[in-house]
């Protein structure tokens, strides 16, 4: 039985030859000599197979272990050379090499990219038998040898003598340029781990912005926050197709959508980057021409990947990445619009965060349209990019929509803050005052309070005009929320007076430095006043609660204190109680 499929092996052998010859008249008439054998572990953990392997086109797709083994230097072998692409439409790509693993260790073969539709990895075993192993995308990632982003392929335990491995790949629509290595036990499983807690940090990111984006939508009712969160998620999605990790984790078992995925999502995502950018830029306020070609072009790329689906050609996939392309060109071209316009005061920070993904985009793009073999960067730079891209456009839209809301919220605040100063108004203040006190009796400790009076708010008036003086109330309030605990409060309680509540525990060391802060921030010069104007501040200070005065009669109590210093008086700062 044995010679038999020798016989029938030798056969297949010579009629593959003759194939190869009719159909490949460029393939050299010699076998380049297999390379010398790998010896694992004398080179390192991490060996790549560039001029370490050679390889063999099947045109017929027929070809087997057992006849290419047969038909041996017959076959027209050619070395594998950095940055080599192949186009096997139709056909298998088959690379041999020889390695010869060491005693204890265990070693593994790895294709560099995911995405790939079919690997197959062969050795004969010590009985003779093919051990044949296989992962690609026609294959459940959980029924891989090695379960992971990346086919991966155990090598033959020790041996005394190298053993001759075969990969044969199956690869539509894109040339396969995929990196080839041989890597150690330890040293691939601290680079997945390694990798794995990247991608989950970028994912993680991606999904707690998606998340707070819907919540802003919908709570403020902010188109843009939603559009965001449309193009957060797409772009997302089509980086779980791209980097394979979607196929690992999300949908293992679903092949004829894992065949798709990595084609039909990154499509939509850059139509849904364009649809945000035509979001935040408004391109109709310049021109309609413009704003209809941006429809156009997202009408254009949707149904480019709808048909994609249909036909999965080589040119319905051409027609997604130069659409894609276009969209990104767009994209700069709507950002330098808003840019030259100069009417958004944001739009550096959206180009800002749009430019690490346009840069990065380049590489995969290229990578489409076969200009550029497989590397990092068209693995990972979109990745990279959006890590970059995601926080930066979030703080930008943040700051925009509460610029925008600013009227809303003040419109919103004048029940309990003061229109002017934006603090909190005498009534508010006596509310919080009255539960600090209670809160006081009840922990046995004491809070401060402070009240504080412009001293030169007449002369101001007077020499300035009500503008200024109006600025420096403004002024005024800044700088005491400035000296300001985040559990302290704020308030204007007169005219020119302000308060300041310290919540407790507090000391008199407490109340005296934030008094002292305030005195000093007032004798600094602001831009928002007319040159060599000062704030003058005078200051009561106490703790309470004190001879068992209410609220509303410490307060008084607190401004008459400071209402007592004389206007001139050298001494600014005046304790009550301490």
């Amino acid at each position: 039985m044995r010679g038999r499929t020798s016989i029938a092996a030798r056969i297949v052998a010579l009629l593959l030859l003759l194939v190869a010859g009719w159909a490949g008249a460029q393939e050299p008439a010699r076998a380049v000599p297999a390379p010398a054998p790998i010896i694992l572990g004398s080179e390192g953990p991490g060996i790549p197979l560039t001029g370490r392997a050679r390889f063999y086109i099947d045109t017929t797709h027929k070809a087997t272990p057992d006849a290419l083994e047969a038909a041996g230097d017959a076959i027209p072998w050619r070395l594998r050379e950095a940055g080599t692409s192949y186009r096997i439409d139709g056909a298998a790509l088959w690379f041999q090499f020889d390695a010869l693993t060491p005693a204890g260790a265990r070693w593994f073969a790895e294709v560099g990219s995911s995405g790939v539709d079919r690997v197959q990895f062969f050795w004969r075993g010590p009985n003779g038998a093919w051990v044949m192993q296989e992962a690609g995308d026609t294959r459940p990632v959980s029924e891989w040898p090695l379960p992971g982003r990346l086919p991966t392929f155990e090598l033959s335990g020790r041996t005394d003598k190298p053993v001759r491995y075969w990969l044969r790949i199956e690869h539509e629509r894109v040339d396969f340029a995929s990196p080839l290595g041989l890597y150690d036990q330890s040293v691939l499983f601290a680079s997945r781990e390694a990798e794995q807690f990247l991608l989950g940090g970028y994912f993680s990111l991606a999904v707690l912005i998606a998340l707070v984006s819907i919540g802003n939508a919908v709570f403020y009712r902010d188109r843009n926050f939603g559009v965001y969160a449309v193009y957060v998620i797409a772009l997302a999605a089509g980086q779980l197709a791209y980097l394979g990790v979607g196929a690992q984790h999300l949908w293992d078992h679903a092949l004829k959508w894992n065949e798709m995925a990595s084609f039909v999502l990154p499509g939509v995502s850059a139509a849904a980057a364009l649809w945000f950018t035509r979001t935040v830029t408004e391109p109709r306020r310049y021109s309609r021409a413009l704003d209809l070609m941006v429809w156009a072009v997202i009408a254009a790329l949707l149904s480019a990947v709808a048909l994609d689906v249909v036909l999965a050609s080589r040119l319905s996939l051409f027609v997604v990445v130069l659409l894609a392309s276009i969209a990104l060109v767009i994209v700069a071209v709507l950002i330098g619009v808003v840019w030259v316009q100069g009417d958004d005061p944001y739009v550096q920070l959206i180009a800002l965060g749009f430019l690490p993904v346009l840069v990065m985009a380049v590489f995969p793009i290229l990578r489409g349209f076969n200009l550029i073999p497989i590397s990092p960067w068209t693995r990972y730079g979109v990745s990279i990019g959006a890590a970059l891209e995601m926080p930066i456009l979030f703080y930008a839209l943040s700051v925009r929509a509460n610029r925008r809301r600013e009227a809303t919220v003040r419109a919103a605040g004048l029940t309990r803050n003061d229109t002017l100063t934006g603090l909190a108004h005498t009534r508010t203040f006596l509310q919080r005052l009255e539960g600090a006190l209670q809160r006081c009796a009840t922990l046995k400790h004491a809070c401060g309070l402070l009240t504080v009076k412009i001293a030169n708010y007449e002369s101001i008036m007077a020499e300035y005009g009500r503008d200024a003086a109006e600025r420096a109330l403004v002024v005024a309030a800044s700088l005491l929320r400035g000296v300001a605990a985040d559990t302290d409060m704020a308030a204007r309680v007169g005219d020119h007076h302000f308060a300041l509540l310290l919540e407790g525990p507090a000391t008199p060391q407490d109340a005296a430095s934030r008094a002292q802060q305030l005195v000093a921030s007032g004798l600094r010069e602001s831009d928002a006043l007319p040159n060599g104007l000062l704030i003058k501040f005078q200051v009561a200070a106490a703790l309470l609660p004190d001879r068992q005065l209410d609220a509303g009669g410490s307060l008084d109590w607190l401004l008459e204190g400071v209402n007592s210093i004389r206007p001139d008086a050298r001494k600014l700062i005046r304790p009550l109680n301490f």
